[in-house]
């Protein structure tokens, strides 16, 4: 154990009970041909042989006395109620006076009154996947026949309030519904989502031969396309733009995006709440449902497979030199353009699965999202230079909502 301490982060797990397996079949879905990866294996549940080792072991690597579980997907509501009763049976049996949260990531559709009871009684937070009206959440959140899913979405979702369970909404941004910021962002206000997350969307088509055809990292970028659904760099610094303008004049404090709150972060000097912004990554390991661990849940491929925690430990897979190399890589692959920057703290070259574009100099390894966050940085800075006054004297950020109201 010697030789893994002292860890400077918490040791943090997701875990994948149902693998890809999911009710709907998204468009843009980066999971969902994950399960080609384990053809050989036709169930892809978890056992519960499996689920106890793990909770026994991920409480007994942490070093702080709160511990985390992330369950996510596929669809996880695809496990029956009782595995997850199961789950904090065994998580109260290994807690060793520890805290325990668990939080949850689901497409809502299969939300009934006894999972929200249940999630309310426990103090579970639920992450529900929603991308804004129904126009724009039906263009490509469908189930395996086709039709759309947004009504039964935004039945979970008044289920889960009317139990008054926690939850945030998670939003893909795609080529589609990133023309309409202000209709999206207004929707989410509407239903009473104070807690968001927006996620743009990148992926590139690159065919495997077992019959995967997203691209990793490791795919050449010359032969790997772009995929429809992208975002484009230009619509996501314009959708961000658009609303954090309307956020800046009269949310702040009272509407949480994920985004700006981890852009403040780093302007203060603290960690972002979010890993693609941070200056390495690795922290937050994937678990499938056999056991196998990987480097990240967008790097769930065999190339980024660290072992299998009947093989090795947690602690041995995520401290691993493969695992550290894999986090220091997102600062040390960072082309000069980025080096020199002047947006460097803020945006880290976000996420490593998007750095497949080429820097004016024809130099590999630019953020394809690169020019869209250039333009939010350029346009925020002076509301996050206000906010980071306000911070750093110990008043309210939100008092920047003044600051707007004396200029205009």
């Amino acid at each position: 154990m010697s030789t893994y301490a002292p860890f400077a982060k918490p040791l943090y797990v997701m875990l994948k009970p149902v693998g890809a397996v999911c009710n709907l079949a998204c468009d843009y879905c980066y999971y969902l041909e994950k399960s080609k990866l384990y053809q050989n294996n036709p169930k892809h549940v978890m056992s519960e042989e499996l689920l106890e080792k793990f909770i026994e072991e991920y409480i007994n690597s942490q070093t702080m006395p709160q511990v985390m579980f992330t369950w996510h997907g596929g669809e996880t509501l695809m496990r029956p109620l009782s595995f997850y009763k199961k789950a904090m049976e065994l998580q109260k049996k290994h807690a060793g006076g520890r805290t325990i949260d668990n939080c949850i990531q689901t497409n809502g559709t299969m939300l009934t009154d006894e999972w929200c009871e249940f999630f309310r009684e426990n103090n579970w937070l639920v992450g529900v996947s929603i991308d804004g009206p129904q126009e724009f959440h039906d263009e490509y959140r469908k189930n395996k026949q086709g039709k759309p899913s947004f009504v039964k979405v935004m039945q979970g979702i008044k289920l889960l309030k009317k139990h008054g369970v926690e939850w945030n909404g998670m939003a893909v941004v795609n080529d589609y519904n990133a023309d309409y910021p202000l209709d999206f962002y207004n929707f989410f206000k509407e239903i009473g989502c104070h807690y968001i997350q927006f996620a743009p969307i990148v992926e590139r088509v690159f065919g495997h031969q077992d019959g995967r055809h997203l691209a990793s990292l490791a795919d050449q970028e010359e032969v790997a396309k772009l995929a429809d659904f992208s975002v484009s760099p230009e619509q996501w610094g314009d959708f961000l733009c658009a609303i954090f303008d309307e956020w800046v004049k009269k949310d702040v404090g009272t509407y949480y995006i994920q985004l700006f709150d981890s852009t403040l972060a780093n302007w203060v000097g603290e960690q972002p709440g979010v890993c693609s912004m941070a200056k390495t990554c690795g922290h937050a390991g994937v678990m499938e449902f056999n056991g196998d661990v990987y480097s990240c849940d967008h790097f769930v491929f065999p190339e980024y497979k660290l072992g299998n925690i009947y093989q090795k430990t947690l602690v041995e897979m995520m401290y691993s030199e493969k695992q550290q190399a894999f986090g220091q890589m997102k600062q040390q692959s960072l082309p000069t353009q980025c080096r020199e920057c002047e947006w460097l703290f803020a945006c880290n070259g976000e996420c490593p699965k998007n750095r497949f574009a080429r820097t004016a100099s024809g130099e590999p390894g630019l953020n394809y999202l690169c020019k869209g966050y250039h333009r939010f940085f350029a346009h925020v800075a002076p509301y996050m230079d206000f906010m980071k006054n306000e911070l750093m004297n110990q008043r309210p950020p939100a008092n920047v909502m003044n600051f707007v109201k004396s200029k205009l």
